[in-house]
């Protein structure tokens, strides 16, 4: 029997696989010419011979090949020919073999034969190929001779199988199987088979490869089922052939059976192979897997496939033993070197799969999607598979990055896995670096703080890991989203480079030509992002001499020249800011980390004549605008307080200030504010009310008389930034000491009588303003005074420290006052950092509620009557709309009561631009307890003693300012995009000084003041206990509209804002802050348990929920009590098992849900609507059970509110009120449908007892449901009815997908329940329908928009009813009737024509239908076949 061969026939194939042979017997034949015959084989008589010289070929002994005289088509058709005519016919053809078989056991003769021959024929005659067959693969091509031959091969082929390489090279195991490759037909391809099989079985282990991968080239379609199932069974006896059999099995057309089952069992021996064949195994699995089995065939080789520990043994430990041993052996190197190859060829099988079968791809996408698992090695792979599918397969990227993007938020991907993955896989990562460039790009475009700092790590590790052109495609990204305009975008990327610089100052030296290039992009950047900028530029231009750096030089400095000389504010700034930054870099102080740069500890005479000079430069570049003196003078003094400067370079720079003009005010002029008692021939006084008068006389185009205009005229902005420099100064120099300069901590101020009284409303506004004005600067002058003092230990600065904290309290007062009736007036700037110099408060007084915004861009003065002064530049308004905190920005939680007099008042937190910032230092306040102040008499004898203390008031100060402090730093918030050349919205004004220090930095100083912050805390509880027990619990009793319990209420509010700040703060997860959040928590569990060290964090956790929790019975306002709550939530969820303490979040949620708030003055509730529905939430999120939560809410607050006066409120919940009641029931239906949503359907494999729970909890929630929907005939305003319309489609949604599954197979069993559940929901539907004919009639569109979809689920709910009653056999139960439209109150819709009121509610009668299977009859309905009037109400409920 002939067997075909699927393989097509190819002479030049045949030829190349003889190639090597003839390569090999070229040597021995080059005596061999065409011309000799003296070596023929004699014996002419032997039948073979003869046959062969007749046919065409003349044996040859020794080296010399077989010689070929015809074609070899025509040699193989005329042996065959002869064969078959010969007389003796068939015994000539075992007389022949027979001559074979005597002729080839001499080996140089048998060697001869499976040689190629030689050609003898013309070139011009010849037809065929110029390369020969051998004479044993000639022979075989012929179907008479083949099975014999065949026989001889294999019976030859043992006495070779143990012999060594003969010594021409050649070996004939090899060169025997080579001649069974590529034959045109196979006879018996059976026993063929059979016959290698058992060679493959005795032959040695370096044949058996060879023979095994040969199997494809020699057998036919029809044997490579049995042969399969062979290989497998050999698989399991001999591991060596793992990846010769794997090759071949992938060559062969097998069943899908055999292939699963060969699969599952080389997965399980994945994690003892060695790494030389990975490659193939893995390229098995995956051409092995089919579209049905992917998702499981990938999952599993995830599972088991241990890259990490494949490669560490290998290439990774030698490069790590060779930074240690540069003199490694060779041996070593090769390890290394084949290791990773096999690496990379590994993943060249992998990236050859996920580009070219997309069944693998996306099964391999899914499978990362869907795992759970926390093994680092098995995300190090899921994460670097993610990188190659990104760059092998376009058409998934969106979906890969959806997956990115929610492991980062799951916290499933962070640094640590990052920085693995690049460790481990850097070799594979580099060659797809562009791809990785692009994610990285597509993740710093999203707006969630966690994945851009994700995509920042990919650059970072990026650059580390790889080349240096990879390193300038890093740098050349990192530019180009600079240069975006983007702001979270800029920012990411200027600290991803301030990194780079700190890590590879080598390797970004030599990129520094493309950092340079963004100095041309400097007018669309933040003054933080200029500083960022130039401190990168700086670095890299200063840290080494050398010519490389010279041209950044010469280029900054033309930059800082060009802009300190202009005339307009926005570039000045950046030239004072980078000249001063470039000015910190050159003289750093190097004294700390001189052991890595010897000898360069000290600065040269040189770098300190470059710095003076440079800053000489701005000093007369700036001195003409106070404004651009202001920020000098501030940038100068955050470069002193960074400690970066050298000693010496800061002599030349402590200079006095002494200005005493004289003149007549429109003021009587009075030394106000002294803490000490002053002769009026000594001491000193802050010169302010006349610096003021004269900067306005000149502003206002007086003139100046001569002897005043040679005086130098000095701007009262530069009082407060020029005493921040000069305190900082005096502090480095004498290491903290401020004698020098504690007179000015307790000397007056050159101040009018500020307080308003009868004159205020005769004023004029140029008047009003100049106070306001005066007011701002005392204001700034003392905040920066406690700035500087606030951390000198002697009792004396402390408590005149405190009393400046009492007049800053007192001033505010004042402030407020003033700004009240002067509602146009635009204060001086306090803060010197901005974009433009002009910003406007935004002012919210009862005068004017509008947003005036006044503009000025360049250096023109402001005027200080607050009159308008238009812009010419039409972006100036843009500028200034965004610059101070919006009110829509503003927490609601800060809108507090703050007594009568500010219902004339305007708030200060919209002026928080216009204040100079405090330090962090200034909070060491908070630890004060009592301070004794000693009055001394003339002999410096005691004379009294005073004891001062931190009042509420001080403390509401402090506390206000450090909870702005933590939302700005500490709280993410959402990124907001601005187009391209627009200012952005800069929340960031009035905390310059913060953003000098990192987050952790902040968090650590919060973390430091919770001891006295729980001070307060407890002191203010108590206050409250013993208010609440002197009122016997009565809510309005004294005390309670007074200012004290105001502000004590708001210091509880502050507190608990700053503590879930602090817990709330993302940071606590990365793994350098993990003891920074044992620290914090053991503060806490100390108040309750004091002196326990060492303790487990579940326990620290538990005792911190328990000492807050105790807090809940002194809550003064619902506010407050939704800090505590949000508190212990935060700190619930850093716990590892919260469910013991979930039960107690919602129980206390449920306590202040039934507490009686002290209503405020402004609203008719003191609970802001937003706060109420938080707390619900939190409720019913975090109950036991929600259904009886909603079912209690509805079925009895919300007939005690009806049952009620109007005014009044729920006994049971007094928080709801006819007011609130929109509030509960959007809660109540969106937790109502969430919960129901979150069921999981029901299956019939599940028991019994499931399908009863489960049939229970919707008979549970179709009854809320009813509650809820039936509340719409007593509360019918439009948003109560817009929330029905919404939820009430959700749930019906949930309703057809979660529960039907349960009533298909519930139904026999549980008929009389199914039937009730539908009687109660059809009635809810009917609700519904009836609340859609509603909608349409008052032609509302808010409501209407949510018809069409409302009625399609109706229609839906129809045929869902009656599919499940056809499914169990009861299709005779189902009838549709017409019912007729209706309003709420179950009034006829007459205005809508009949066909339409015909075909209208036919979802409700599908239920009522069911009913009527129980006997049940309803005589308004007109029954009829389903079929046509399902049809027509398909066709008429669209309208």
């Amino acid at each position: 029997m002939v067997s075909k061969r699927r393989l097509p026939t190819s002479e030049d194939r045949g030829s190349l696989r003889e190639d090597a042979s003839k390569a090999r017997k070229q040597p021995l034949s080059k005596k061999t010419k065409k011309s000799h015959v003296h070596n023929e084989v004699e014996g002419n008589d032997s039948v073979f011979v003869k046959l062969l010289k007749t046919s065409g070929i003349t044996l040859k002994t020794g080296e010399s090949q077989n010689q070929l005289a015809v074609d070899q088509i025509v040699f193989q058709k005329k042996l065959f020919q002869t064969l078959r005519k010969h007389p003796s016919y068939p015994k000539i053809v075992e007389e022949f073999v027979s001559g074979l078989e005597s002729y080839i056991e001499d080996q140089d003769s048998f060697r001869n034969c499976l040689l190629s021959c030689e050609r003898l024929q013309d070139e011009e005659a010849s037809m065929g190929t110029s390369y020969c067959k051998s004479l044993i693969k000639l022979l075989l091509g012929i179907d008479l001779l083949q099975p014999a031959i065949i026989k001889i091969l294999f019976e030859k082929l043992p006495e070779f199988l143990f012999k060594n390489v003969n010594s021409d090279g050649l070996n004939m195991p090899r060169l025997i199987i080579n001649q069974l490759k590529w034959l045109d037909r196979v006879v018996d391809s059976k026993d063929l088979a059979t016959k290698i099989m058992q060679l493959i079985s005795i032959a040695p282990v370096y044949l058996q490869h060879d023979f095994v991968t040969s199997l494809p080239e020699i057998l036919g379609d029809s044997q490579h089922a049995d042969v399969g199932k062979e290989l497998s069974d050999l698989l399991t006896e001999n591991t060596l052939l793992t990846v010769p059999i794997l090759d071949v099995l992938s060559s062969l057309r097998l069943e899908p059976k055999l292939l699963t089952k060969v699969r599952k069992l080389v997965m399980g021996k994945l994690s003892s192979v060695m790494l030389d064949d990975l490659p193939m195994i893995i390229k098995f699995i995956l051409h092995s897997i089919t579209a049905t089995d992917a998702l499981e065939v990938i999952s599993e080789l995830r599972e088991n496939l241990d890259l990490q520990h494949c490669i560490l043994p290998s290439w990774l430990q030698a490069s790590q033993s060779k930074l240690k041993n540069k003199g490694q052996t060779s041996s070593s190197g090769n390890q290394e070197n084949s290791g990773q190859d096999c690496v990379i060829l590994l993943f060249d099988v992998i990236k050859s799969a996920v580009r070219y079968e997309k069944i693998v791809s996306e099964a391999w996408i899914k499978a990362i999607e869907n795992t759970t698992s926390v093994s680092e090695h098995k995300q190090i792979l899921d994460l670097a598979m993610l990188f190659i599918i990104y760059s092998t397969n376009t058409q998934t990227k969106k979906y890969i990055e959806r997956v990115l993007r929610n492991k980062i938020r799951s916290g499933c991907f962070e640094e640590q896995l990052l920085q693995s993955t690049f460790y481990v896989h850097y070799v594979v990562l580099k060659d797809i670096c562009p791809s990785i460039l692009s994610l990285a790009q597509s993740l710093l475009h999203s707006l969630d703080q966690s994945i851009i700092l994700f995509g920042s790590l990919i650059y970072k590790y990026a650059f580390i890991f790889f080349d240096t052109y990879c390193q300038q495609e890093v740098i050349g990204a990192l530019v180009t989203h600079i240069c975006s305009g983007n702001e979270a975008e800029v920012d990411t990327a200027l600290d991803v480079l301030l990194e780079l610089v700190v890590l590879n100052p080598s390797a970004m030296r030599l990129n520094a030509v493309f950092v340079k290039g963004i100095l041309d992009y400097l007018d669309n950047m933040s003054p933080q992002q200029i500083r960022k900028l130039f401190y990168i530029l700086s670095t890299l231009a200063f840290s080494k001499q050398h010519e490389a750096s010279s041209h950044i030089q010469d280029d900054m400095h033309l930059v800082i020249r060009k802009q300190l000389s202009s005339t307009m504010f926005k570039y000045k700034l950046i030239g004072i800011i980078g000249a001063v930054t470039m000015a910190g870099i050159i003289a750093a102080d190097r004294s700390r980390s001189s052991s890595l740069t010897p000898g360069r500890g000290d600065l040269s005479s040189e770098q300190c004549t470059q710095v003076t000079s440079l800053l000489q430069l701005v000093h007369s570049c700036s001195e003409q605008s106070p404004q651009a003196s202001a920020l000098y003078y501030d940038e100068f003094a955050n470069l002193i307080q960074g400690r970066k400067l050298a000693p010496k370079v800061l002599d030349a720079f402590v200079v006095d200030i002494c200005v005493v003009p004289e003149g007549d005010y429109p003021f009587p002029v009075k030394a106000l504010y002294g803490l000490e008692d002053y002769d009026s021939c000594d001491g000193i006084a802050i010169n302010l009310l006349p610096l003021l008068f004269s900067q306005d006389f000149v502003k206002d185009g007086g003139r100046l008389t001569s002897q005043e205009s040679d005086q130098k005229l000095v701007s009262p902005l530069c009082l407060a930034p020029y005493f921040r420099l000069l305190r900082l100064c005096v502090d480095r120099q004498h290491n903290g000491n401020l004698e020098e300069i504690d007179g000015l901590l307790d000397c007056p101020i050159f101040l009018t009588d500020l307080e308003p009284g009868e004159r205020l409303e005769y004023m004029s506004v140029k008047e009003r303003s100049f106070i306001c004005s005066l007011i701002f600067l005392t204001l700034n002058w003392f905040r920066e005074v406690v700035n500087a003092f606030c951390r000198q230990t002697l009792p004396e600065m402390k408590v005149k420290v405190l009393t400046r904290l009492k007049h800053i309290v007192e001033l505010q007062q004042l402030l407020e006052k003033h700004l009240a009736v002067t509602p146009d007036y635009v204060p001086p700037l306090a803060n010197f950092d901005l974009e433009t110099s002009e910003v406007t408060p935004h002012t919210s007084a009862a005068v004017s509620a509008k947003i005036r915004i006044q503009g000025n861009l360049g250096g023109r003065k402001r005027k200080a009557d607050g009159s308008k002064i238009s812009s010419p530049d039409p972006l100036s308004k843009e500028d200034n709309s965004e610059c101070g905190p919006a009110p829509s920005d503003r927490s609601p939680l800060e809108k507090e009561f703050r007594g009568k007099e500010e219902k004339t008042s305007v708030s200060l937190q919209n002026y928080h631009a216009f204040f100079r910032e405090l330090d962090l230092e200034v909070f060491s306040i908070l630890h004060c307890g009592l301070v004794a102040k000693f009055i001394l008499d003339t002999e410096m004898h005691t004379e009294a003693t005073e004891v001062v203390q931190l009042q509420p008031p001080e403390l509401l100060f402090l506390l206000e300012d450090l909870a702005q402090k933590l939302e700005n730093m500490l709280t993410p918030s959402v990124t907001r995009r601005f187009p391209f050349l627009k200012s952005k919205g800069n929340r960031n004004i009035g905390f310059s000084h913060l953003h000098q220090r990192s987050a952790s930095e902040i968090a650590h100083s919060v973390v430091q003041l919770l001891s006295p912050m729980c001070n307060h805390l407890e002191n203010i509880h108590n206050y409250f206990q013993c208010l609440t027990a002197k009122n016997h619990g009565v809510v309005d009793g004294p005390g309670i509209k007074g200012q004290e319990y105001h502000i004590m209420s708001s210091c509880y509010q502050r507190l608990l804002q700053i503590l879930h700040g602090l817990f709330a703060w993302n940071g606590f997860f990365q793994p350098e802050n993990t003891n920074l959040l044992y620290s914090a928590l053991e503060v806490l569990t100390n108040r309750l348990k004091p002196g326990e060290p060492d303790q487990a964090l579940e326990e620290l956790l538990s005792q911190s929920f328990h000492y807050l929790q105790n807090f809940h019975l002194s809550i003064p306002s619902f506010q407050c009590a939704l800090y505590l709550i949000r508190l212990l939530m935060v700190i619930l969820e850093k716990s590892t098992a919260p469910t013991q303490n979930k039960g107690k979040i919602a129980s206390l949620a449920r306590q202040f849900l039934c507490r009686v708030w002290p209503s405020g003055e402004k609203e008719k509730s003191g609970i802001p609507n937003d706060q109420l529905e938080a707390l619900l939430s939190i409720y019913l999120e975090h109950t036991d059970g929600v259904l009886k939560a909603i079912e209690e809410i509805a079925g009895v607050g919300v007939p005690e509110l009806i049952n009620s006066p109007k005014e009044a409120s729920s006994s049971t919940f007094p928080t709801l009120t006819r007011h609130t009641f929109v509030i509960f029931f959007g809660v109540m239906m969106a937790e109502l449908e969430k919960t129901v949503k979150g069921l999981q359907a029901g299956t019939a494999a599940d028991s019994e007892r499931i399908h009863e729970e489960k049939l229970l909890y919707w008979n549970m929630a179709v009854r809320d449901f009813s509650i809820l929907i039936n509340l719409i005939k007593v509360f019918d305003s439009r948003p109560v009815l817009h929330v029905c319309l919404k939820y009430g489609r959700l749930f019906v949604e949930a309703f057809l997908k979660q529960c039907m599954p349960l009533l298909d197979f519930s139904f026999r069993k549980h008929r009389e329940d199914v039937l009730s559940l539908l009687e109660t929901f059809q009635l809810n539907t009917r609700l519904l329908h009836h609340l859609c004919g509603h909608s349409k009639i008052h032609q509302d569109t808010k409501l209407t928009r949510h018809v069409p979809l409302l009625k399609k689920t109706l229609e839906l709910l129809v045929c869902r009813v009656k599919a499940m009653l056809i499914l169990n056999n009861c299709r005779e139960a189902f009838w549709l009737g017409n019912l007729k439209n209706r309003d709420l109150q179950g009034e006829e819709i007459i205005s809508q024509n009949s066909q339409e009121s015909a075909a209208d509610e036919s979802e409700d009668d599908a239920s009522s239908q069911v009913s009527k299977s129980k006997g049940t009859e309803d005589s308004g309905e007109d029954e009829a076949s389903d079929g046509a009037k399902e049809q027509e109400s398909d066709e008429s409920d669209d309208d």
